[in-house]
C-alpha cells in the first residue's frame, strides 16, 4: 500500500506490485489531486510521488511534482488571448529546490511591456513565497491555488486576466542534510 506524504493526511494511492519490497524506492506513482481530497474540481490536477521509505506492507513517499492534466490545459487556452508563461527555479526555506511554471491567461491581447510586468509580478511572488514556507507547506499552497490567487489578484492590476495557475512543478533536490537525519532518528 503506497500513501501520500503526511501534508497530503496520508492518503492511500494505491498498491504497487514488486517481487521484494526494496525494489519499490525509487519509483514514481501517480495520482489526481481528486484523489487526495475527494473533491472533484480538483480532477484536472495530476501528482507525482516517489516511494522513499518501506514500512512494512506500507509504503511512504516524497512530492515529485505536478501537473495540469493535457486537456484542461487546452481547454484554458483561446484564439485572441495572450498566455503568458514564467519558469522560476525556487529554493524552500528547509533546502528543497524546485522549479515552476506559471501561466496567466488574459481576456483580449496585450502588450510585451504588459507580459514583462506579469512575468515580474510572477517571480516576485513565488520567490517571496518560497523563501519564507517550508516545502510542506509551499506544496500545499502551490497545489491548493493560494499562490496562483495571489499572482492574480496582483497582475490583474496590470491586464484582466481570465485564468491564473501554477501548471507544473518539479523537485529538484532535497537538501543534502535530510538524508543523514532520517538515519539517525
Amino acid at each position: 500500500m503506497v500513501i501520500a506524504p503526511p501534508f497530503f493526511g496520508n492518503v492511500e494511492l494505491g498498491a504497487v506490485p514488486a517481487e521484494e519490497p526494496e525494489q519499490l524506492i525509487g519509483r514514481v506513482v501517480e495520482a489526481t489531486l481528486y484523489d487526495i481530497t475527494g473533491d472533484f474540481s480538483h480532477m484536472y490536477l495530476k501528482m507525482f510521488f516517489q516511494i522513499n521509505e518501506i514500512d512494512g506492507k506500507t509504503a511512504k513517499t516524497l512530492f515529485k511534482g505536478h501537473e495540469y492534466s493535457r486537456d484542461y490545459l487546452r481547454s484554458l487556452v483561446r484564439r485572441r488571448t495572450t498566455k503568458v508563461d514564467g519558469l522560476f527555479n525556487l529554493t524552500t526555506k528547509d533546502g528543497y529546490k524546485l522549479r515552476i511554471s506559471v501561466s496567466a491567461l488574459t481576456l483580449s491581447r496585450i502588450k510585451t511591456s504588459q507580459e514583462k510586468i506579469i512575468r515580474e509580478i510572477m517571480d516576485k511572488t513565488v520567490k517571496e513565497k518560497s523563501s519564507e514556507l517550508n516545502l510542506d507547506s509551499f506544496v500545499q499552497e502551490v497545489v491548493l491555488g493560494k499562490i496562483a490567487s495571489d499572482i492574480y489578484n496582483e497582475a490583474k492590476k496590470v491586464a484582466p486576466l481570465r485564468h491564473v495557475g501554477i501548471r507544473k512543478s518539479k523537485l529538484l533536490s532535497s537538501p543534502e542534510q535530510a538524508p543523514t537525519q532520517k538515519q539517525t532518528a
